[in-house]
């Protein structure tokens, strides 16, 4: 049994990986650049922010020096790509079983694999502007930091959240269409009620609950810690926040199980 679970398992992975690998294929087949343009887009976003924060703006990130550009523009750029990840993987859930109606029909094929693909196309890209956060940082900011070895530590609770998160819209979106509005709505309130565009500590007490419990929060503000400031994760703050998103992913596929039978009669 055990054997045939683990075999089942890897089958998933080995045609997620698939489907990811189409996906970005797809996406920048034609262009002119192709296959570059996933590196220049990133250091694209990360100069024009540097240059409209840095030179036009001058803003300062609080607890940097005031004239530390850089420093702003990397902070906002992290935050930014951790909301990216989730603009893309649930802003197209509530779609993506509609768009892929095809594969729904079919019995034997494992749909939630289907939900996940976004999700790995919007890891991808945001890996890669870690990696360019982390190079500028380590050239031009505080440094080399081996403390990026800790990433792991808080990007997979967030793929789980995220993942649980996209098999409950991706659920509901068979049923309700309207429900592609409201997630984009809500995608939009967590960039502005989340830490992505300023840090915790600015947030008056009374809405720090908020703040608090928006989904991208705790990972923005852990991945500028462990890039950008020499930080480990707070080890209580990542088992706390690893247990509500096995618990939201348990929510998302149990919800995503019960519907399942209806996908093929709506769609």
């Amino acid at each position: 049994m055990s054997s045939q679970f683990l075999s089942r398992g890897a089958g998933y992975i080995a045609l997620w990986r698939t489907l990811v690998a189409q996906e970005l294929a797809v996406r920048y087949r034609g262009t002119l650049l192709g296959r570059a343009w996933p590196f220049l887009m990133p250091l694209t976003m990360l100069a024009v922010y540097g240059f409209v924060f840095g030179a036009v703006f001058r803003a300062r990130w609080p607890g940097m020096a005031e004239n530390d550009h850089l420093g702003f523009a990397l902070n906002l750029f992290v935050g930014l790509l951790v909301h990216g990840l989730l603009a893309e993987a649930v802003g197209q859930a509530p779609s993506l079983l509609l768009r892929n109606s095809n594969f729904v029909r079919k019995i034997v094929f494992p749909l939630p694999v289907l939900v996940a693909v976004p999700l790995g196309a919007a890891l991808f890209h945001m890996l890669l502007g870690l990696l360019l956060v982390w190079g500028v940082n380590a050239l031009w900011g505080s440094g080399l930091g081996w403390e990026v070895l800790a990433l792991p530590l808080v990007l997979v609770p967030y793929l789980v959240m995220l993942y649980g998160i996209a098999l409950a819209f991706a659920a509901l979106g068979a049923y309700l269409r309207d429900l592609a509005q409201v997630v984009s709505v809500l995608v939009t309130v967590a960039l502005f009620t989340g830490a992505v565009l300023y840090p915790r500590s600015m947030v008056p007490p009374m809405l720090a609950g908020a703040v608090a419990v928006n989904p991208i929060s705790w990972p923005a503000e852990a991945l500028r810690g462990v890039i950008l400031h020499g930080q480990w994760p707070d080890l209580a703050a990542a088992a706390a926040y690893s247990l509500a998103a096995l618990v939201v992913l348990a929510l998302g596929g149990a919800l995503f199980k019960a519907l399942r039978p209806g996908f093929a009669d709506v769609l």
